[in-house]
């Protein structure tokens, strides 16, 4: 089972930026996709960004594109999203997830019930 570790997050003003990283051990990433999905309050989940591993294929939000990277970094096992452009509206909790088949999940509403999910970092936003 994989485990996930994350970090970074905090608060930011608008026009700022953070970044988050995650962690991924406990099996092979070669079959993973790995991302990001956050929960604003009051809100469901939504899915923000992923990379596939091996491919390095990226996917965004329409949203975050142009404001955020996902970067994977090889020798650390690990995922980072750099966020720009900071928005109050990316205020949330972020959870990184990795799961071979996240892209099938990205508008699945009790996808946050999988055990592919990480305990989640707040990122806060003010205007």
């Amino acid at each position: 089972q994989v485990q996930l570790v994350e970090s970074g997050g905090g608060s930011a003003q608008a026009g700022g930026s953070l970044t988050l990283s995650c962690a991924v051990s406990g099996e092979s990433l070669d079959r993973l996709i790995i991302g990001w999905f956050r929960q604003a309050p009051g809100k469901e989940h939504e899915f923000v960004a992923a990379i596939n591993w091996v491919a390095g294929n990226t996917y965004f939000k329409p949203a975050v594109e142009g404001r955020f990277t996902i970067s994977k970094h090889n020798a650390k096992n690990m995922v980072t999203l750099q966020m720009n452009n900071l928005k109050p509206e990316d205020t949330g909790v972020y959870y990184c997830v990795a799961d071979g088949r996240l892209l099938e999940h990205l508008s699945d509403p009790s996808y946050h019930e999988s055990d592919s999910w990480g305990q989640g970092t707040q990122v806060t936003v003010s205007s």
